[in-house]
């Protein structure tokens, strides 16, 4: 990279990019990783590694001609994170229970959160997140000063209320920011049921969509085995074809022993 970004002899493109350039390049890598072990491509998997490395290693690199850190730097500032994160590992902290090591951790992270000088309760949860993420994040730091409530139903009844809400709205016919606020707060409340079911809605949100992409590529397929494109279907005629394909799943499901859809 040093010889990559060397303003003589170097590629034009490395030597030009800073932190901020780099920084999309560097999200992009992380959702690869995550693609290739989702799929369960053990050779994809080490090469998105590699890509998501290089990010590192180009950061470092611009961080090191500007004299802030280097790679070692940052290779050793992890390591240390890691021992004074786990004192039940390398000194003599001792859990009862995987309880009392998760209030543990929350314990440290608050110390070091509070070291940098971030006081809030909020503080320190990145804004570039994904929104579902984020929110989740964020109802997580509430929860732990006892913001949150203790039981499902009212949860439930939040998400009902939220969503009677934006019905209202929509049969106002409301403006557009109204119906956005509103379907913002039904969404915040679908991440707080998500948080509340130990699900984190980001992962639950891509396992919706690779299902809904199986199923109308399985549609797709079948109107065009009949020498038909979608375009030139009737609503009827997509529904029927979706349905079929959702029995198939679930006989299939039924044999094999899966979980109904």
């Amino acid at each position: 990279m040093a010889q990559l970004r060397d303003p003589h002899s170097g590629c034009p493109w490395d030597v030009e990019q800073t932190f901020e350039t780099i920084a999309p390049y560097t999200i992009e890598e992380a959702y690869e990783v995550y693609d290739a072990i989702e799929r369960g491509d053990r050779p994809a998997l080490r090469d998105e590694l590699g890509d998501l490395l290089l990010q590192v290693v180009f950061h470092s690199q611009i961080a090191k001609e500007e004299g802030s850190f280097d790679f070692e730097q940052v290779a050793e500032a992890v390591s240390q994170k890691l021992i004074e994160r786990h004192p039940h590992v390398f000194a003599e902290a001792a859990y009862e229970n995987r309880a009392a090591q998760s209030r543990g951790w929350e314990e440290i992270k608050a110390a070091e959160r509070a070291a940098k000088g971030e006081q809030g309760v909020l503080d320190g949860v990145p804004l570039p997140l994904p929104a579902l993420l984020r929110a989740w994040k964020l109802q997580r730091r509430a929860a732990r000063i006892g913001f949150d409530w203790p039981r499902l139903e009212p949860v439930l009844d939040k998400v009902h209320e939220e969503l009677a809400e934006l019905k209202a709205e929509i049969e106002q016919d409301a403006g557009a920011d109204r119906l956005e606020e509103e379907l913002g707060d039904l969404l915040f409340s679908i991440v707080n049921l998500a948080r509340h079911l130990e699900a984190e809605p980001e992962a639950v949100l891509r396992r919706a969509n690779r299902k809904f992409e199986d199923r109308f590529r399985a549609v797709e397929r079948e109107i065009s085995a009949e020498g038909h494109a979608l375009e030139d279907c009737s609503l009827e005629r997509l529904e029927e074809a979706w349905q079929r394909v959702k029995r198939k799943e679930q006989e299939l499901k039924e044999r094999t022993g899966g979980p109904k859809a």
